[in-house]
């Protein structure tokens, strides 16, 4: 795992009950890079490791979210975008997937705090996050089409569950951009928000989520995602098991007024 101290494309910190990781390659509008998506992962694991952290805000700094892939990579043909297809695909597979993998485990809570621009690849991460927060003004959109790539960090996929099909794939084919008020109206983001308080909002439904019994949120959020496209006798299943770890915890106990000292 990197030390949170030497993360450079990243920034991590924490105030219990809350994390934020702040995405941090400003001078490129929070594009991707190799060193960010295993910072990105570095810092996941150590909010994940961290009980005194329950939620996680995800931002970036500047004045944009996340630009997804680096363009002068891109023309360069280096980093993630260099090597013959097989290289890439092997490349992509180790890195730039690394986050969807990481976050599809990640048992707390992640926001994503959607500061400006989320185009490509950082919409897709946007997406990845259980919910989203927008500054009016923000621009989100698929765009990998107007520059003959594909979504190659899977964001056809996580758009899809976010927004339904027909509307995924009208905007993956298009390549078209949408503001935060039709971002909402769409339901690609939960809440739209002047931008001086942006971080307000999110820290103020991070917190409620935080002041909930913890088991019981991340039981939820796995339930909700294990289930999600499962047959109805799987989602029994998982939602008996998981009802039965809770209801002998001691948050349950507690929230029903039990000494659990006796």
């Amino acid at each position: 795992m990197a030390a949170m101290a030497t993360l450079t494309h990243v920034r991590y910190s924490s105030a219990a009950p809350l994390a934020t990781i702040t995405l941090d390659r400003p001078e490129a509008r929070n594009a991707y890079s190799d060193e960010m998506c295993t910072q990105l992962v570095a810092a996941l694991d150590e909010a994940e490791a961290d009980d005194e952290v329950r939620c996680v805000i995800l931002t970036g700094a500047g004045k944009a979210f996340h630009a997804g892939g680096d363009i002068k990579a891109m023309r360069a043909r280096e980093g993630m975008f260099a090597g013959d297809p097989g290289e890439l695909r092997g490349r992509y597979k180790r890195g730039i997937q690394a986050v969807p993998r990481r976050i599809a485990e990640f048992e707390k809570p992640l926001i994503a705090a959607i500061n400006g621009p989320a185009i490509g690849a950082g919409l897709d991460l946007a997406c990845m996050c259980d919910l989203r927060v927008a500054a009016r003004g923000a621009k989100l959109g698929s765009t990998f089409v107007r520059v003959g790539l594909v979504p190659g960090d899977g964001g056809a996929y996580f758009l899809a569950r976010v927004v339904g099909f027909p509307r995924a794939l009208e905007l993956v084919l298009t390549g078209r951009v949408v503001d935060a008020d039709e971002a909402l109206g769409m339901g690609l983001v939960h809440e739209v928000v002047e931008p001086e308080a942006l971080m307000h909002a999110a820290c103020a439904r991070a917190e409620a989520i935080a002041a909930l019994p913890p088991l019981a949120v991340q039981l939820t959020k796995r339930a909700a995602y294990r289930s999600w496209g499962a047959d109805m006798s799987t989602a029994l299943e998982l939602a008996a098991s998981y009802q039965g770890i809770v209801q002998n915890h001691e948050d349950h106990l507690r929230a029903l007024g039990v000494d659990v000292a006796k």
